[in-house]
């Protein structure tokens, strides 16, 4: 059945509004372009797969991990939280140490004297055909040292090849020398002279190399590596190069049961390099957290000892005056003595005199700071506070007065390392007396409050008479100074205990090791996912570009849906050098389905004896309209009715070429008055049809054919013929195709498959549905059956539905998905 036009009664207006609009996007045409595109997909996946090989086998590079885990032993927490711990004045958990060791493994300082003590500023690497693979230094047969002294050029691949012997030819890039070169002495650059390229070497064992740019000699590594290697490839980096690499692959973590218990790891491309740093880097830590550590104690010591001697003196001369007054005023005894009220200032006045003794250590600490004399400095704990940020930035600050010192002999105190340093050294002074400001706020502020507290209870004892209040004034100076004695001597109990049990408070639970850890990155199974999934994407992206930006008519089914105009059938591509398909394959599909639209054309028009004019018309030229109306009007002549076809479209003749006719005569000759209609009308090897070109091209072709004259004429051919097949103008060009409809009874609109443009079709559906224009039908023309199952299939014979059934198909060779298809109904239908 062809779809009937939809009655219009109560349709909105918006409603008729979408008629001619497509949708952007056509999910099922897309699908077919990526099934009908296959072999793109499977030739982008084979690159993805060769890709993602090349990539897993010769450009990735593995990167490990290893961890060390260390425990914190308790001393630690005597050594730095001492029974009144401020920690317990700000509610801290304090894990302060732990932060002070995670602050020293990532300090620059401690980095930095590893890198100079193990030469980290080499690395070496070893280059097979394609991939280079990165080694430990142990893996290397010989080391390389520089001579410090001398400058050296750094990021320049030095290639060291085995000749036997002890010797090794020392191989230098083919370019790439810079006149920029490095001092490890004095960690900077300095321009030298402009230098030819050095030559190959070979050189020795213990042998020195030297060039302009370079100097060293290689070392023999006391153990002999497992791996024989073909050459060995040494790169140098700056110090601060090696400190800034290793500081960003080192991770400290603390266990999340135990805050004690610190988890150290490191990544790199070689897992033995990751292992051996963790625990040289540890062990040089506790090594300096155990000097560190002893030497603080030794001068807190000393400091306790001396303040303890100033106060033993403070409190031998208050004794003696407090027993002055006792033996003099004989104040051997107050009666009615408020001993609650005096008890409790007692109390408060001990306070007062542990906090002022911890603020005195406290002043000593940052003039130790201030002054720089890190060598003098006490332990936090005499002034009773535990801050590891401050510890870490005193370690640091030292560090970096070191190195003040050392650049200072170098540079000019405007240049830019001295400023940078200074920076640095600001930047750490401002972190350590913040923290010791912070206490000092705490301390003031806990000061002030004592006070207030031991006012209020000094408020009773005015009532006491003038010799008993100066006596008991005496009596509080002796028990606050013997406060702060008995303060003082147990920080020194506690710290002569700390200097006499000192060990390393840094216990290693378990060191790094290599177990054969498989590397963590980088995720090769998922970088080759994503290299096959985007050459899967590529072709796939073009073609839903190809389909979003598509304007032509490629769906069927889309375009019933889009214009609502009924389909009076589909036709092929026209495999002929002629159009004259039917004539010439009668027995083809594509004049089958010429045969199903003769057949359908009457549901436009109705059944009666009227001729029927049936005017076939496009968009635009190309499309097929001539083509359409040759065979139907050949159709119906073979078909044993009269049939004349007219060729309307003035402006393009075209319709006396195939039938071999003489276009010197025709209708623009008849309605111009120049011939009559017998002149013009030809006959043709087809008994029933006559064709009447459209002769010579006039200079007004839209006013003939809205010429009184040519309805006349169409009049006339009423009275003779059958059927009167109109090749008209196409209406997307010019508006002659419009006037002709007036006096049709059928009108033909040829769509051309993947040739019209969506946009065009949007005017002729509007006139359709505002019933401007009656008796319309689409036909579908140059359908191709790579598309695959015909859409014709229910709107008439569709081409692709019928190929291999008529005989002069027989040549017709099935697309190969549809024939995977018809084999598998077929064993279905078994």
């Amino acid at each position: 059945m062809i779809p009937g036009k939809e009655t219009l009664v109560g349709k909105s207006e918006v409603q008729k509004e979408k008629y001619g609009s497509f949708a952007l996007f056509d999910v099922e045409h897309f699908l077919r372009r990526v099934l009908r595109n296959w072999y793109w997909f499977v030739l982008m996946l084979s690159i993805g797969y060769v890709t993602s090989w090349f990539y897993g086998k010769y450009y990735a590079q593995n990167i490990f991990s290893s961890s060390l885990s260390l425990s914190i032993s308790s001393n630690t927490a005597s050594y730095f939280t001492p029974s009144q711990s401020i920690n317990f004045i700000w509610g801290q958990n304090g894990n302060q140490d732990g932060v002070y060791l995670k602050k020293m493994l990532l300090s620059r300082s401690h980095n930095e004297f590893l890198v100079k003590e193990l030469n980290l500023f080499t690395n070496y690497q070893t280059k097979g055909v394609i991939k280079s693979t990165f080694l430990d230094k142990g893996d290397s047969p010989v080391f390389l040292e520089v001579d410090r002294k001398h400058l050296q050029q750094v990021n320049y691949s030095i290639t060291l090849t085995p000749k036997g012997n002890s010797s090794f030819e020392v191989s230098l890039p083919e370019e790439g020398e810079s006149t920029s070169l490095y001092s490890y002495d004095f960690e900077g650059f300095q321009n030298v002279e402009p230098f030819k390229r050095p030559a190959n070497k070979i050189i020795k064992i213990n042998e020195w190399y030297t060039s302009p740019n370079l100097r060293f000699k290689l070392v023999s590594n006391p153990v002999k590596p497992s791996i024989k290697l073909e050459n060995i490839i040494v790169n140098l980096s700056t110090v601060n190069d090696a400190v800034n690499g290793i500081v960003s692959t080192v991770g400290v973590d603390f266990d999340k049961e135990i805050n004690t218990i610190m988890i150290i790891s490191k990544t790199g491309y070689n897992l033995n390099s990751t292992v051996s740093f963790l625990n040289k880097s540890v062990g040089e830590l506790q090594k300096k957290r155990f000097m560190d550590k002893t030497t603080i104690d030794k001068n807190t010591n000393v400091y306790l000892k001396e303040s303890l001697a100033d106060i033993r003196k403070k409190l031998d001369s208050s004794a003696a005056y407090l027993n002055y007054l006792k033996v003099s005023e004989k104040l051997y005894d107050i009666t009615n003595r408020d001993e609650k009220s005096l008890e409790k200032i007692k109390n408060f006045e001990a306070k007062k005199a542990d906090i002022l003794s911890k603020m005195n250590s406290l002043s000593n600490i940052r003039n130790s700071v201030e002054s720089q004399g890190f060598d003098k400095m006490i332990s936090p704990s005499a002034a009773g506070f535990d801050d590891g940020l401050f510890t870490a930035s005193v370690s640091e600050l030292k560090a970096l007065y070191l190195k003040k010192r050392e650049l200072s002999s170098i540079y000019t105190p405007n240049s830019e390392p001295i400023k940078e340093i200074n920076r640095l050294i600001s930047e750490a002074k401002t972190n350590s007396t913040g923290s010791l400001r912070n206490v000092y706020t705490v301390y003031t502020t806990e000061l002030n409050k004592i006070n207030q507290q031991i006012a209020e209870a000094s408020s009773d004892l005015t009532t006491y008479p003038e010799k008993q209040r100066k006596y008991l004034d005496a009596e509080r100076g002796y028990n606050m100074i013997e406060a702060t004695y008995n303060s003082l001597l147990n920080r020194q109990n506690e710290s002569q205990m700390r200097l006499a049990t000192n060990q390393s408070d840094i216990t290693v639970i378990d060191p790094a090791k290599n177990l054969g850890q498989g590397p963590i990155g980088p995720n090769i199974k998922g970088t080759k996912m994503a290299i096959i999934g985007g050459c899967l994407a590529l072709p796939l992206m073009l073609i839903l570009l190809g389909s979003l930006f598509d304007s032509k008519i490629r769906n069927i089914k889309e375009l019933i849906s889009a214009t609502r105009i009924p389909l009076l059938g589909v036709i092929g591509n026209n495999n002929n050098e002629n159009m004259l398909t039917v004539l010439d394959s009668p027995k083809s599909s594509v004049a089958e389905a010429f045969r199903g639209i003769r057949a359908n054309v009457r549901f436009l028009s109705g059944e009666d004896n009227k001729s029927k004019v049936i005017v076939v018309t496009s968009s635009v030229g190309g499309e097929g309209k001539t083509y359409i109306s040759i065979n139907l009007a050949s159709v119906l002549g073979l078909g044993d009715k009269k049939t004349i076809l007219l060729g309307m479209d003035l402006r393009k003749p075209k319709i006396f070429g195939d039938f071999n006719i003489d276009n010197k005569l025709g209708i623009s000759n008849y309605l111009t008055g120049e011939t009559t209609i017998d002149q013009i009308i030809n006959k043709t090897n087809i008994p029933n049809l006559d064709v009447a070109t459209s002769g010579p091209i006039p200079p007004n072709p839209s006013e003939l054919l809205m010429s009184e004259r040519n309805v006349k004429f169409i009049e006339e051919l009423r009275e003779l013929y059958d059927f009167i097949i109109i090749d008209s103008p196409p209406v997307g060009l010019v508006a002659d195709a419009y006037e002709l409809m007036k006096y049709s009874d059928a009108n033909l609109y040829i769509v051309r498959h993947e040739y019209t443009e969506k946009y065009m079709l949007k005017m002729i559906t509007e006139k359709y549905h505002n019933n401007e224009i009656k008796h319309l039908g689409l036909v579908y023309n140059d359908y191709v059956t790579k598309q695959g199952y015909g859409y014709g299939y229910g709107y008439g014979y569709g081409y692709g539905y019928g190929y291999g059934y008529f005989d002069e198909d027989k040549n017709y060779k099935e697309p190969l998905l549809i024939k995977v298809r018809n084999k598998i109904r077929a064993i279905f239908n078994r």
